[in-house]
């Protein structure tokens, strides 16, 4: 399906709009990632790594704990 997504946007760049509850999905397919929490945006951030995304780049790491923190969830899979 990513992949799919992907192809789609880059024959075709529209703009899409992803909805999704995992972390990782949005690292990967978004320009921009927005975290939502009691019906309020809390956290509007642009992913600044230039795909295909290496989910061990120092940014991505930093960008993953962000997001998590801004959703209260603790982090322990990564170092």
């Amino acid at each position: 399906m990513h992949a799919l997504l992907r192809g789609l946007w880059q024959r075709h760049n529209p703009a899409v709009l992803l909805v999704t509850h995992d972390v990782e999905e949005a690292i990967q397919l978004a320009d921009r990632v927005l975290v939502m929490a009691d019906g309020r945006f809390v956290l509007n951030t642009p992913v600044a790594v230039p795909a295909p995304r290496d989910k061990a780049d120092p940014a991505l790491v930093a960008l993953r704990r962000r997001l998590l923190a801004s959703l209260g969830v603790t982090d322990t899979t990564s170092n």
